[in-house]
């Protein structure tokens, strides 16, 4: 029976020597799980044995137990690489339309050929669906999907308005023989003028030009003309209540507009307030005719026309609209509402899992939230290598959420949670796991010498 005895301490110091040598093997892999060997005595008896006299009968592995404490953070630069802080696991599947979940701490994840985010081992790092705000639309597990970051931000959006906020200085001095002799390649012939960036419906740019002349204060006081000319072609100002489109301030010809063009009257009162615009809006704006065929000749929509918001107030001042007062001319806001075809600038991750993009131009989208899931018993998972775990009977079922929440840690982009190994315990039990095989292989040589004795008794 010692021999028995003196085998399975020996089989146990063994197992702790492998599970040692395994954490230690393991102390730089990125989510890795230190593992402990559990042993428990062995001991058996019949019914009429006595039990006061009984040794036992060894030692057993119990279980190796895996310890899910938290692992340092390590700082990266590249933004997919996620830490939990706290409790949780991500969710992968080997393939876009697989249900075989498994579950990882480690958070080194890439874009594949396809855009979509990867682990190393190739599993698709899946999320639940978000809306427009970036609230989750389900924080099922059931409906979490792989999570594709795309390279476009959608079909581009024609430009249909312009708002623009600003001041025209009252003591500029009147052009003579404006606005009549307009011409808006000799700067002369005009007071100011300022540009934005306008879209058509496949997404090209045009820089869309506009010019204001102050009229004469003799007969128009405190009124401004304003022209509009798109890529360097003009552009009438036209009626949108439907009415004539004869030209409110005159015809103008020569330069770069020959045969005339079409444009607006600003009137303003003696405190510098805009009080009126010619043509009358509809709904408030300033209407260019149609784009096509003036300016759009690359088969983009031509019946687009750009409204022109000065943001009328007939009630009285308000701080959205043009003034004229006795300063510098000063653009406040000039913003347009279209867009070309963006194009992925950047990934921005938010400690809930939220994942927005950006694109180049100038918007953003939130496109995902990362699905984060936790279990009643870790150490039931099974593990499957390559630093993840299965669900089992032992870890209950999953148990998704939104990081952040609950009992559910957070998320930390660049950055990586590194082993919990601790290097010098784990030496310190090498050495103990060591002096256990020596000491078991000492009893069992001590058992092999007094049967050697026995069996030379004459």
């Amino acid at each position: 029976m010692s021999f028995n005895i003196a085998l399975s301490g020996l089989n146990a110091a063994q197992k702790d020597l492998d599970v040692t040598s395994n954490n230690i093997a393991n102390v730089n892999t990125t989510g890795f799980k230190e593992s402990r060997a559990e042993f428990v005595d062995v001991y058996a008896s019949s019914l009429l044995a006595s039990g006061k006299t009984k040794v036992g009968d060894g030692v057993l592995t119990a279980d190796v137990a895996q310890q899910f404490s938290q692992g340092s953070i390590q700082f990266t630069n590249n933004a997919l690489d996620l830490a939990i802080t706290g409790n949780g696991f991500y969710a992968t599947v080997p393939e876009i339309d697989s249900l075989e979940t498994s579950y990882t701490r480690a958070g080194q994840f890439k874009l594949n050929d396809s855009n979509f985010v990867v682990n190393s081992g190739g599993g698709y790092l899946l999320g639940f669906p978000v809306n427009a705000d970036g609230s989750s639309s389900s924080v099922s597990l059931s409906t979490a999907e792989p999570i594709l970051i795309p390279t476009s931000s959608g079909a581009p959006t024609p430009s249909s308005k312009v708002d623009i906020r600003m001041n025209l200085p009252a003591g500029d001095s009147y052009i003579t023989g404006a606005p009549g002799n307009f011409d808006p390649k000799d700067s002369g012939t005009f007071n100011h003028s300022t540009s934005v960036t306008t879209f058509d419906s496949l997404g090209d740019s045009h820089i869309m030009t506009y010019y204001f002349v102050k009229d004469n204060p003799s007969t128009n006081p405190n009124e401004w003309m304003m022209f509009a000319g798109v890529d360097g072609v003009p552009v009438n100002i036209v009626d949108p209540v439907g009415g004539s489109t004869n030209p409110v301030g005159g015809t103008v010809s020569g330069g770069l507009f020959p045969g005339g063009v079409v444009g607006a009257r600003l009137e303003f009162s003696s405190s510098g307030d805009f009080v009126n615009q010619i043509p009358t809006p509809a709904e408030g704006g300033i209407v260019t005719e149609p784009l096509g065929g003036i300016i759009l000749s690359n088969g983009a929509e031509a019946s687009q026309t750009i409204e022109v918001d000065f943001n009328l107030d007939v009630l009285g001042p308000n701080p959205n609209e043009p003034t004229q007062f006795a300063s510098n001319f000063e653009v406040t806001a000039l913003e347009q509402d279209g867009l070309a075809v963006g194009r992925l600038t950047g990934i921005d991750i938010g400690t809930d899992g939220l994942i927005r993009a950006t694109y180049s131009n100038g918007t953003s989208a939130p496109l995902s939230r990362i699905s984060l899931v936790n279990f009643a018993n870790e150490q039931g998972l099974t593990q499957i290598g390559n630093s993840s775990w299965k669900e089992s009977i032992s870890s209950g079922e999953a148990l998704a959420g939104e990081a952040g929440s609950g009992t559910f840690g957070t998320i930390n982009s660049s950055a990586l949670e590194q082993s919990n190994v601790n290097l010098t315990t784990e030496l310190i039990d090498l050495i103990s796991a060591q002096r256990n095989f020596q000491a078991n292989s000492r009893a069992l040589e001590v058992d092999n010498q007094l049967n050697q004795t026995i069996l030379q008794i004459r």
